[in-house]
């Protein structure tokens, strides 16, 4: 729900002075010429309505439009303390204001008007009005604020429901695949070694993947070898022209670090770096432990990359990357170029 004032709310407004304008405009009549034929000839008159009610009714209209954009514009979203402060200040101006108003107008075009005590009705009335106008509004407003709420906890309930079911998928996918690539190692023939061995690394691939989405920090050992599954199938693609070298300490090994961390900074060097080298290059991983922090250096000797500001703006891996690591550790990832050529990632946790 928006916030914006709807034809069917003005229709509601109007609807609303008209029905108080009128029976105060009934209750003037008989009042003064009791139950006659003479008091609904002056009912049922336009002339007579504007006159004893109608002008006082569009006067508190008016008046209260200033008063409406102060309380439920300006001091929407104010302390309550603050809103009751502008309502006790809003209402003897409203209530004077109007008065005197009405009462110039009468006098200058002679119409009459309520004199001496008998022009406390018109403080009490329009003050009365003022609480039940007022009072309305307010309930109104409450009443958008719940309907935009639940509307608002609807949406996110759907939201969750949509997320619970997509991390379902995400689940079940694997499943399957990693299942149906175990049913194709099976068939194959035992000449086939290479090829079924490739399958078996795939689908372990594909059964880490599974196992990440369900752990927020897993053992450096385990993405290391992850990442050394994915390039020896890239090395089954490339041949010699892929070569790789990795620099862990084994006192390391079980340092904890979130899943998929390494995997598309090492497929970003591939895919972007040396796939379109003739020669091919090398991938290095370097990590190692300084200041108390676990530091990362993923290079590789490929084309490099010459603007390195627009690189996040392209590319997912790096980008995705960049994001876990300010929310995850506010930490920074570097791109720096690497000797003699290619691009190095520096980054700490």
């Amino acid at each position: 729900m928006n916030n914006k004032i709807q034809s069917k709310e003005i229709v509601g407004v109007f609807l609303f002075y008209f029905l108080f304008a009128f029976l105060y405009h009934i209750t003037l009549k008989y009042n003064g010429y009791g139950f006659t034929q003479e008091a609904f000839e002056q009912i049922v008159s336009p002339v007579s309505f504007f006159r004893t009610s109608g002008l006082h009714y569009l006067l508190f209209f008016i008046a209260s439009i200033p008063v409406w954009y102060i309380i439920f514009v300006l001091l929407r979203n104010k302390a309550l303390w603050k809103r009751i402060l502008a309502h006790a200040i809003a209402l003897p101006a409203f209530v004077i204001s109007t008065q005197q108003i009405y009462y110039q107008i009468s006098e200058y075009f002679e119409w009459g008007h309520l004199m001496g005590r008998g022009q406390v009705w018109d403080l009490y009335i329009p003050a009365l009005f003022y609480f039940i106008q007022f009072g309305i509004f307010h309930a109104y407003q409450y009443y958008r604020e719940n309907q935009r709420k639940l509307i608002l906890e609807g949406e996110l309930r759907q939201a969750a429901l949509k997320s619970e079911l997509a991390a379902i998928k995400a689940q079940l996918n694997p499943h399957f695949l990693y299942n149906v690539f175990n049913t194709i190692n099976a068939s194959l023939p035992a000449e086939n070694e290479t090829t079924r061995e490739m399958i078996a690394q795939l689908s372990d691939l594909f059964r880490y993947q599974l196992q990440a989405t369900q752990q927020e920090l897993v053992p450096l050992r385990q993405e290391l070898n992850f990442v050394k599954k994915y390039l020896d199938l890239e090395k089954a693609r490339f041949k010699d022209r892929l070569k790789i070298d990795i620099k862990v300490e084994d006192a390391l090994m079980d340092e904890l670090i979130p899943p998929m961390l390494l995997q598309p900074l090492v497929e970003n060097s591939v895919k972007h770096g040396l796939s379109s080298l003739i020669e091919g290059g090398t991938i290095s991983i370097y990590i190692f432990k300084a200041d108390g922090k676990l530091k990362f250096e993923i290079s590789d000797t490929g084309i490099g990359i010459k603007d390195k500001n627009r690189v996040f703006d392209r590319g997912v891996g790096l980008t995705n990357t960049k994001l876990r690591l300010q929310k995850l550790y506010q930490s920074k990832i570097e791109l720096l170029d690497n000797s003699p050529r290619g691009l190095k990632i520096k980054f700490s946790l």
